[in-house]
């Protein structure tokens, strides 16, 4: 039961680090544009904000399950 727990929590670690690269691409994509419209101003803090979720919830995950990371 351990293997199946600590192979779930492994999926979810990659699942987050797959989404904590997104975010951060994208928001090279906006750090590279010359001008933001107010939307994009908007997405940009929402992905900061959910790019600094997704490195907490990686870091707790971790901790719970070392030999995972």
């Amino acid at each position: 039961m351990d293997e199946v727990q600590d192979a779930t929590l492994g999926e979810e670690i990659d699942r987050l680090h797959a989404e904590h690269r997104r975010y951060a691409q994208r928001l090279e994509e906006l750090l590279r544009k010359p001008y933001l419209t107010e939307d994009e101003q908007l997405e940009e803090v929402r992905l900061k904000k959910l790019k600094l979720h997704a490195k907490d919830l990686i870091f707790a995950l971790e901790r719970r399950s070392p030999a995972v990371a």
